[in-house]
């Protein structure tokens, strides 16, 4: 099974920057001065976003390539998926995903409102969701 990793979506407002991100690129990535650890086993795996300290979406990890300037380029499928939001706090840089990973979200379906990242991660905690 792949490793997948977690990023902030650092400086999104709302989803819809996010989704606005993907729309202008034909072959999202990411740049980062370090390459995984692990890179090879997350070839296949999926970057997940986190916005307002939830995951929200992810995007199949398709290679890893480095740059000119020596730092490293995860590359992405163009697609972003949204999946149920599950609590996660904030973090610098990307990070492996611990657990299994959020589930997808059905064409039409939708989360309806949610309740904010750091009220359910207590809940959460609590065991009341």
């Amino acid at each position: 099974m792949p490793l997948h990793l977690t990023k902030i979506a650092f400086g999104a407002k709302s989803f819809a920057d996010i989704e606005q991100w993907y729309a202008g690129r034909s072959s999202p990535h990411l740049t980062t001065r370090y390459r995984p650890t692990k890179w090879e086993e997350c070839i296949g795996g999926s970057l997940f976003w986190i916005h307002e300290h939830n995951i929200v979406a992810r995007s199949q990890i398709l290679g890893f390539s480095q740059t000119e300037n020596g730092r490293w380029r995860i590359e992405l499928e163009p697609r972003l998926v949204k999946v149920m939001p599950r609590p996660k706090r904030a973090h610098q840089g990307w990070r492996y995903l611990k657990g299994e990973p959020p589930r997808d979200l059905e064409d039409g379906e939708e989360i309806g409102d949610l309740i904010p990242g750091r009220l359910a991660g207590k809940l959460q905690r609590l065991g009341l969701i």
